[in-house]
């Protein structure tokens, strides 16, 4: 049996328009009465986003001072996981098809995510993608976790998954961050990164991936023509 595990926002789920309304909110709510403010359009955003440019180095590229910043970056990490936030999040386009295509082909499919069990159920109802992932392959976190660093607490999800899970023939991860690589790479796990999340290209290859690719549907792709092995060159 072969098993795909996927990461959920990134692979599966575009969330770069509820990051892009989160920073607009606190922009708005930082800025002093008559302060003049620079709102960075959203493609420049998500790209500092992607290059792991600080929050605080966002809040003073949109002119607001040192002061103004720390707080832009509390209150942005205080308001990034709720709702109504959630709802801008939107399909990433193709993953749908992947996830039906690799499921058709008997491939054994797993959600790994940082969300809590709130938020993943949200976007399962909203876009009714329960019917990849039954409950037993879903690892997530509890509504009540308290976070530590996703580098950390994502291969916890991981050592669960591999203790829980039937045993495969052999198992690929996809994700987006560096955290999906660390997971999969602490235990020997073949690792897709996909460049539709919130990491870019440069930020993934630090990591070493054994693949960077596209998205989830080039990733898929490649598992099930069996072209991964003998791809030349990887990233």
């Amino acid at each position: 049996m072969l098993r795909l595990i996927t990461d959920f926002d990134g692979p599966i789920m575009d969330v770069s328009e509820r990051y892009y309304r989160v920073y607009q909110f606190c922009l708005t709510e930082i800025r002093r009465p008559g302060q003049a403010v620079k709102e960075l359009k959203k493609a420049e955003f998500w790209q500092m986003k992607r290059s792991r440019i600080s929050e605080k180095e966002i809040a003073l590229k949109s002119g607001l001072d040192e002061t103004q910043a720390q707080e832009f970056s509390q209150l942005r990490r205080n308001t990034v996981h709720t709702q109504p936030y959630f709802e801008y999040d939107v399909l990433v386009p193709g993953a749908v098809e992947a996830l039906l295509k690799i499921q058709a082909a008997g491939v054994d499919l797993a959600v790994m995510t940082m969300r809590r069990v709130r938020e993943l159920d949200y976007a399962f109802e909203k876009y009714d993608l329960g019917k990849f992932f039954p409950e037993n392959r879903r690892y997530c976190l509890s509504n009540d976790y308290v976070k530590t660093r996703d580098v950390d607490d994502k291969p916890l999800l991981m050592t669960k998954a591999l203790a829980e899970l039937p045993s495969a023939a052999a198992t690929w991860m996809v994700g987006d961050t560096e955290a999906d690589i660390a997971a999969a790479k602490k235990h020997n796990i073949q690792v897709m990164a996909v460049e539709s999340g919130i990491r870019d290209r440069a930020q993934l290859k630090l990591y070493q991936p054994d693949f960077i690719v596209p998205d989830l549907s080039t990733a898929v792709n490649m598992i099930l023509t069996s072209k991964v092995p003998t791809l030349s060159a990887k990233i």
